[in-house]
């Protein structure tokens, strides 16, 4: 007998339409009735498991960092790859997080974390997760290389993701059009970790 496919959870068809939605809308065009649309799912289901707009928009900003950290936790606690190598990777992800649409997930919620303070707690909880996780591989640089330099990791951390956060927003103000090369400076610093891993295994 031919097993029944299983039908998603009506919460997380509710989530994906927001993100489809918020991608095409923005944060502002986001309504629940055209999220429920989206959905295929009466509005009352929003409600039920949401509560309003603003928790059906942080409920996606959580369900999406989620994943995006546990894949990063699997890429940097993987001891096959050397540190460049998932410095490329990770840059490999930032292309994948854009097509995705949580960069303009992230970036719309950042916006709107200036004037809504409930919603600028769940951004800054979801990007301490992200800091966490790169104060653990500075801390793993800073083993391999001896150290770094003038900076502590959790200095090299704070760096990095501003690096990345930044690299973000110029791409989604179109910088990259305009002849900046925001994802390719990334992808060249991959270039001094490599340096930096070949001046290690000589000493």
């Amino acid at each position: 007998m031919r097993a029944v496919p299983k039908k998603p959870d009506t919460g997380v068809s509710l989530l994906e339409a927001a993100r489809t939605v918020l991608r095409k809308s923005g944060y502002a065009g986001l309504s629940t009735r055209g999220v429920a649309e989206e959905a295929g799912a009466p509005l009352s289901q929003i409600h039920y498991h949401f509560g309003s707009k603003q928790g059906l928009v942080l409920a996606l900003f959580e369900y999406l960092n989620a994943q995006l950290l546990d894949r990063q936790n699997a890429l940097f606690g993987d001891p096959a790859l050397k540190l460049s190598e998932q410095w490329d990777r990770a840059c490999d992800y930032l292309d994948e997080d854009i097509a995705s649409g949580y960069v303009h997930v992230l970036h719309e919620l950042t916006a709107a974390s200036v004037s809504d303070a409930a919603v600028a707690k769940v951004v800054r909880v979801g990007l301490m997760g992200w800091f966490e996780l790169i104060t653990g591989l500075a801390r793993k640089a800073e083993r391999e290389f001896g150290g770094l330099g003038p900076f502590t990791a959790e200095e090299v951390a704070s760096l990095v993701g501003a690096a990345f956060i930044g690299a973000e927003s110029q791409y989604l103000l179109g910088m990259e059009k305009k002849g900046v090369p925001v994802r390719k400076a990334l992808r060249r610093f991959g270039d001094l970790i490599r340096l930096a891993e070949k001046d290690s295994s000589k000493r």
